[in-house]
């Protein structure tokens, strides 16, 4: 299927045709939940994060036995100008980094037991300067979103979801602020680390981008404004939903990219959750304006999707109580009702 789509418009014919949460395994956790050896609502998030599960997972007990994770890497040409304090060959180095297990991402996958897989997009081709023109043409954004959609493995319990592109803030503030409104340096933050002039200088290479782009359409927004593996995101979130596998995103970038799929067709990031709030000061702007709350705020910064592989173990922790609490009858445990 996914082969088949050639268009921005057919993007925009599935994004209306999503399937919704499952209406049986919903209920069976409901039925389930207020039976546990516990106060009602006394897990918090955890009970938020299994019923969650089980609805976009579609079964129940929700389980968390074979988590995924998919790392998106691609150039950008905006890196040219200046807006990062690492140089774009970094990005290739990263992904080598990445396949020889050396980096945050897969430390964190071995810790949770997340299947990695990490694709690079023609990263010898940089998008085109969106300060001039589009970043990606039609052609180019289908593939890359294409490649995404392709990337889903089937039967995953969750999807992982990261990035790596130097430079690659520059566009997630440029796309949040063409969807969203408000100034480039609402939505601009220091990134790998620039500072000063570079700031500036950043804040300036966003608000021009946004100036020439911000009337079209949010699928065309993320291809003129965003890069190959942001639109490749979008585009394994949107195949997630068609698999009933539910997400889990990282931090700025890869919800940057995924917000024009909510801007097209609301509803459509239901069955992703968000792992943790970056300290890019838009991302915490851009979960506001999607109606999101992360999972966790620990100050993380680095991308490769790795606020999201460590959300797994919140994931993993809320399936076992859910499904491994004693309920009252089975512990002889008296419930409110009954004292």
């Amino acid at each position: 299927m996914n082969s088949s789509i050639s268009s921005v418009a057919q993007i925009r014919s599935l994004l209306a045709a999503l399937p919704g949460p499952d209406a049986a395994a919903s209920a069976a956790w409901a039925a389930r939940e207020p039976q546990l050896t516990k106060p009602a609502g006394s897990l918090g998030r955890l009970e938020e994060v299994s019923a969650w599960l089980a609805a976009w997972q579609g079964r129940h007990p929700p389980r968390m036995e074979t988590p995924a994770a998919r790392i998106f890497a691609g150039n950008h040409g905006v890196a040219a100008l200046g807006v990062s304090a690492f140089p774009p060959e970094v990005t290739v180095q990263m992904v080598a980094n990445f396949r020889h297990g050396g980096a945050a991402i897969n430390q964190l996958c071995k810790t949770f037991g997340i299947e990695l897989d990490v694709l690079a997009l023609d990263l010898d081709r940089p998008t085109a300067d969106f300060t001039k023109g589009a970043a990606l043409d039609e052609a180019e954004f289908v593939a890359a979103f294409r490649a995404g959609m392709d990337a889903v493995p089937d039967g995953a319990d969750v999807l992982v979801i990261g990035e790596m592109g130097i430079g690659n803030t520059t566009p997630a503030a440029a796309v949040s602020a063409a969807l969203f409104g408000g100034e480039a340096a609402d939505w601009t933050g220091r990134g790998t680390g620039v500072e000063g002039g570079a700031l500036a200088r950043k804040i300036e290479v966003v608000g021009q981008g946004v100036a020439r782009h911000k009337g079209n359409t949010p699928l065309d927004i993320l291809r003129c404004l965003g890069g190959r593996e942001l639109a490749a995101m979008a585009g394994a979130v949107l195949a997630a939903r068609q698999k009933r596998v539910p997400v889990l995103l990282d931090g700025y970038v890869t919800t940057a990219a995924v917000a024009a799929l909510e801007a097209e067709a609301k509803g459509a990031l239901d069955h992703c959750m968000v792992g943790h709030v970056s300290v890019e000061p838009g991302h915490r702007r851009l979960l506001a304006a999607l109606g999101k709350t992360a999972l966790f705020d620990l100050g993380m910064r680095l991308g490769e999707g790795s606020g999201a592989a460590l959300a797994v173990g919140v994931l993993k922790a809320a399936c076992a109580c859910h499904a491994g609490m004693a309920t009252f009858a089975e512990a002889g445990v008296s419930d409110k009702d009954e004292a």
